[in-house]
């Protein structure tokens, strides 16, 4: 899913910038605004993959990611991860 069709859906749904190939798809849910979902596995590949540039290991990845985008809530509209594989 593009951000264009997730615009398309709800032009205020938040998306983080740069990731947008780990873009799931959008999720609802009664009672709650809709929200953009990320492959969590993809994300954290993303990350490590800056490590060419800013030297991120796997691990400071997700302590990355749990930091600033996963425990970043910003309103209705804060985006959800989900893990794709079994571990």
């Amino acid at each position: 899913m593009t951000p264009e069709q997730i615009a398309d859906i709800n032009p205020d749904l938040l998306l983080m910038d740069g990731f947008d190939g780990c873009i799931l798809g959008v999720a609802s849910r009664f009672g709650s605004e809709a929200f953009v979902i990320y492959d969590y596995d993809k994300v954290i590949a993303q990350l490590e993959s800056y490590g060419m540039t800013y030297g991120m290991t796997y691990e400071e990845a997700v302590e990355y990611h749990e930091f600033n985008q996963l425990g970043a809530y910003v309103g209705d509209h804060t985006p959800a991860f989900m893990t794709t594989t079994a571990p």
